[in-house]
């Protein structure tokens, strides 16, 4: 098979804890090591990652690039115009990809012709709450899409991190940075919107290391939300149906319970949808871990929520900076 050169772009900041294994994972692949290069976006980290990066074996094979915005979208952006390869593979801070991963994702873009391909999410937890939110991100009911609950190959809408030929970026252009979090959606959506393709390999591996708070978690899937708001509003036709549903749980608690303080019928109608929700996450998280673990309801009304949230109030926002303009 022909192997062909690849870039490896990984944009970071601040990752001392985690950058020894995801780029020490880069840097023993099973690839030709003289056909990989690895380009490090780094925004403006203040810790000890970059002395950390210089400390590794491998280290002469990275070129560290700044990204003063700081943002991962930014630090992606200022990577792939410096890169030499014929694919161009991203891998983030917190993850640590397979020895194979390099040389999956190759063969995967040369046999499908896909002009994206990745693998699924697996997520793990190190604290007892970070291990909940890893069996619940695994779940449809959490996050109802293909590389976070499937092992199927197939085609999607977007996947894990990304593997692109080249050539891709000079048809679409670059990442959106003003959708920043959610910009692998969006990018993913301009490629099949411009007839490409975009491909789930399970045997493309990886592991991610997430959130490990409560805290953390509904920061992260509140921003997401919001984020949501400014991808549809680029993309309307961006939207699926599991976009709206945390958004409708949200709205409903919330008009529901104010309703139900004017009529008993709707105090009825409030509390039923209030237990059919409470049935669901039951379910599934006893579907998710059938030796019932209390934290994964919690996790699971967490994302519910706070990504719901999120998209109302940047629903919001963005009318009201519509209406002052």
């Amino acid at each position: 098979m022909h192997e062909p050169f690849v870039s490896v772009i990984m944009p970071i900041r601040n990752e001392e804890a985690f950058i020894a294994r995801s780029l020490g994972a880069v840097l023993t692949q099973d690839y030709p090591a003289n056909k990989i290069e690895v380009l490090i976006a780094d925004g403006m980290s203040d810790d000890k990652t970059l002395e950390i990066i210089r400390a590794l074996p491998g280290a002469d094979r990275v070129h560290v690039i700044d990204n003063p915005a700081y943002i991962q979208t930014a630090g992606l952006n200022r990577a792939i115009p410096h890169t030499r390869g014929e694919i161009i593979i991203r891998v983030d801070g917190h993850t640590v990809i397979a020895p194979d991963y390099v040389r999956q994702c190759a063969q995967t873009l040369e046999q499908t012709g896909a002009q994206n391909v990745g693998g699924p999410m697996n997520p793990i937890g190190i604290t007892p709450m970070g291990k909940a939110i890893a069996i619940a991100g695994k779940s449809s009911f959490a996050v109802p899409t293909a590389f976070h609950v499937t092992q199927k190959a197939q085609d999607t809408d977007t996947v894990y991190l990304g593997a692109w030929r080249r050539e891709i970026f000079d048809r679409v252009g670059l990442f959106n940075e003003h959708v920043n979090i959610n910009e692998d959606y969006e990018f993913n959506y301009r490629i099949i919107k411009a007839g490409g393709r975009v491909y789930l390999n399970p045997a493309i591996q990886s592991q991610y290391f997430g959130r490990q708070t409560i805290t953390a978690l509904a920061h992260q899937y509140f921003r997401y939300g919001m984020v949501k708001v400014k991808t549809l509003h680029t993309h309307p036709g961006s939207l699926k149906l599991r976009h709206l549903v945390a958004p409708v749980f949200v709205a409903g608690v919330l008009i529901g319970g104010v309703l139900s303080l004017f009529h008993p019928l709707f105090a009825l109608l409030w509390l039923a949808g209030i237990t059919v929700y409470g049935g669901l996450n039951l379910f599934f998280s006893l579907k998710a871990a059938p030796n019932f673990e209390w934290r994964i309801p919690l996790v699971f009304l967490t994302i519910h929520i706070t990504w719901g949230s999120g998209f109302w109030i940047g629903l919001f926002r963005g009318m009201k900076r519509s209406f002052t303009n």
